[in-house]
């Protein structure tokens, strides 16, 4: 037994059964009248941990700012009133920053750099933790191919590879080497299993995944976090064919447990405990406890029925007191692995916002992706820009849903950049409807028009889905009476999601999706439009034509007929209407310079299947020359075709990528090692391997790209 595992039996063996209860009993924020209440609760040992916001949609709900002294004075009262002396673990929605908003995580995943990901982290961390949050409720993991789902903003898309890198980058950002430290909070992956899957994109919906499609594309990332050494994980809401995940012994834990390996505790979503009734699988309050807590969910958020049914059903023989312990024992585990026990409060330190503020910049501007540009990027400074639309003076909706505590009057606008760096005039128009007539005179007094377009922050996040995902209709009638003057038009869109780009993406002479960036999104864009920054953001997500293509996503497998018209065979044949190809292919995205590669290679054509296991790796290169006019950073990917398996496998899947910075003329070598972990799938019962036959590797700037080579695995 480990000093950690001794200081839990110690603890665990002076308190009462309601004290036990208490550490797995999570409850929001007092307000009001609650609060003299909720004291006496604290002190009764009956709280283990505070949600520190209120109601179940934070992240589009208004929410009051930090109080440290007041969570202190909660703190005092567990640690110096209670009779267990447990100091109580505060939890708050902290996905993509706190005071510094950095881009949405959809957006950060388009940067492909890990690195930057997880400094954002660190950064988050360090703001979060000095006003008394020990824990966020990050990283999402969810695998979506849904644009329509309001919170595929949280998450990273449809690649199971780029989600598992995420994933690593996230966990290792928020809780560092060690969790103790005290900039660091604790990560919680979200949410297992399957959610990002509900049926056409409603949030909260039934799930249909089958287990082999389970573990090769919505597994991987979680994987990854608990390898990470993530402490905690969220359970799903959604049912997955019918069982729903909150009382699935199966998920969480012959899977999340035992096959993945993962040792901190599961806290519930918001409500999800009390919701098994509603789903069919509980009769009262007190089945819903007993199913939660048998399959392995500690911790229950906010319902209170593990607080209000757990006791009865001990007295009663339906849940033994090792099945209570058990939960408790990770939780105080996690507690203790924070350093809660030596650091109960909140002591303020000084940090550098500004850098904060440069890497919230430098990460906006890496995720940023130039979609199209017929060379009307970047603009000379000398040019007489006319900017117009919704987004040109726009603060709040450049920061996103989930965002809690930045603060929008310190964001700046599109139009405060651009004309900080303007030699030429900078005329603005904003407006909504009729009004946008009279844009049409500032217009033709430009040399180019800039369209500020997007979605509302409020459009996106938990319980915003929608069934159209394109610009709103007066947007796009703006888009029209640009084109029509003549002038050079340039789009840069605001949005949670990639949207439907058909009848919008062929009127710009250049296209930016922006994203819903953060706090420094607007000077980012500034110095992409000027030529400052070379833009290298790629697609986390296919780019549709038409919301009624949806899913559509590139890691698919191949049909029996010929109708792959999504991604490289037969356009035309999906629909008989329209044209179901990407608009833009995941990995996608243009830069200022140009960068050509040479012809794959490998050090050897073959190995055979014991030596992978043993380790031996292809070791694959190519030579890629920047020729272009600008220095720029280049993502090379590498995908793999596994062309006869015992299962269907996709047509492409990422396995590696590198960004790389290349100087203007510059030729340079970019080295990939492929092996036993890189070239298998997983079977429906969980089980890895890899079989023999041909793999074909292709690398190239996007999932289109036909540069390959064949290797045999024999």
């Amino acid at each position: 037994m480990n000093s950690i595992e001794k200081q839990v039996e110690e603890i665990l063996s002076k308190l009462s059964l309601k004290e036990k209860i208490g550490q797995l009993n999570q409850q929001e924020t007092p307000v009001g009248e609650e609060v003299e209440s909720f004291k006496e609760q604290v002190r009764n040992g009956e709280i283990g941990s505070i949600l520190m916001s209120v109601g179940a949609t934070a992240g589009n709900d208004a929410q009051g700012a930090v109080n440290v002294k007041f969570y202190n004075e909660l703190q005092r009262i567990a640690v110096e009133e209670s009779r267990s002396g447990i100091p109580i673990l505060f939890g708050r929605d902290v996905i993509h920053g706190h005071r510094t908003v950095f881009p949405i995580p959809l957006a950060m995943t388009a940067s492909f750099n890990e690195e930057l990901i997880e400094k954002a982290y660190e950064d988050i961390s360090r703001e979060a933790s000095n006003d008394s949050i020990h824990w966020t409720f990050t990283p999402m993991l969810d695998l979506s191919r849904d644009p329509r789902w309001g919170r595929i903003i949280e998450g990273t898309g449809e690649d199971p590879y780029l989600g598992s890198v995420f994933a690593k980058a996230a966990v290792k950002g928020l809780q560092g080497d060690n969790p103790a430290d005290k900039d660091r909070i604790l990560a919680c992956a979200k949410h297992f299993l399957g959610y990002g899957a509900s049926e056409g994109g409603r949030d909260y919906n039934r799930t249909e995944i089958s287990d082999y499609t389970l573990n090769n594309y919505y597994i991987p990332a979680f994987k990854s976090a608990v390898s990470a050494g993530v402490k905690t994980v969220m359970s799903a809401f959604n049912d997955i064919s019918g069982q729903p995940v909150t009382s699935s012994k199966y998920y969480l834990t012959d899977i999340l447990r035992d096959r993945l390996g993962f040792d901190g505790f599961v806290v519930s979503d918001y409500d999800a405990v009390c919701q098994l009734a509603r789903q069919g699988v509980a009769e009262n309050d007190a089945d819903c406890a007993e199913l939660a807590l048998k399959a392995g969910l500690d911790m229950d958020m906010h319902d209170k029925v593990y607080l209000n049914e757990l006791e009865n059903l001990v007295k009663s023989g339906r849940v033994s007191t090792d099945t209570i312990d058990n939960a408790v024992r990770r939780v105080l585990k996690v507690k203790i692995l924070k350093g809660l026990f030596e650091n109960p409060y909140c002591e303020r330190r000084e940090y550098d916002i500004s850098k904060h503020r440069e890497d919230a910049k430098e990460l906006a501007a890496e995720s940023v992706v130039l979609l199209k540009n017929n060379g009307v990027l970047p603009l000379d400074k000398s040019a007489n820009v006319g900017l117009v639309g919704p987004f040109v003076h726009e603060r709040r909706s450049l920061m996103g849903s989930w965002m809690l505590d930045g603060k929008a009057e310190e964001t700046p606008t599109v139009y405060e950049t651009i004309k900080a760096k303007s030699e030429g005039s900078v005329v603005s128009v904003n407006g909504t409807g009729l009004s946008w007539d009279s844009s049409l005179k500032w217009m033709y007094n430009t040399d180019v028009t800039v369209l500020c377009l997007g979605e509302s922050w409020t459009a996106t996040g938990e319980f915003r889905s929608q069934a159209e995902v394109s610009l709103a209709p007066d947007q796009i009638k703006l888009i029209e009476k640009a084109r029509s003057t003549g002038k050079k038009v340039v789009g840069v869109l605001f949005c949670g999601r990639p949207v439907a780009m058909q009848g919008i993406a062929e009127n710009f002479d250049a296209l930016l999706l922006a994203w819903h960036g953060g706090s420094e999104v607007a000077s980012a864009v500034a110095d992409i439009i000027y030529g400052d920054t070379v833009p290298c953001g790629r697609m986390p997500m296919t780019v549709i034509r038409e919301s009624t293509h949806i899913p559509m996503y590139y890691n698919v497998t191949s049909s029996g007929r010929p109708v792959n018209c999504y991604y490289g065979e037969n356009a035309g044949e999906c629909y008989i209407d329209s044209l179901a190809t990407p608009y833009y292919p995941f990995g996608f995205g243009l830069s200022y310079t140009e960068f050509n590669y040479g012809d794959i290679k490998c050090d050897k054509k073959e190995i055979a299947l014991n030596e992978l296991k043993e380790g031996k790796k292809f070791k694959i290169s190519i030579d890629i020359k920047n020729d272009g006019e600008f220095d720029g950073k280049e993502t090379v990917q590498l995908y793999i075709h596994d062309k006869l398996a015992s299962f269907m496998r996709p047509i492409k899947e990422l396995k590696a990528f590198k960004k790389v910075l290349f100087k203007k003329g510059e030729t340079a070598t970019v080295d990939f090692e492929i092996g036993f972990d890189d070239l298998g799938f997983y079977l429906p019962n969980g089980e890895y391997t890899v079989e023999k036959g041909e793999i074909e590797v292709f690398i190239g700037k996007d999932c289109l790209t036909d540069r390959k080579i064949t290797v045999l695995i024999k």
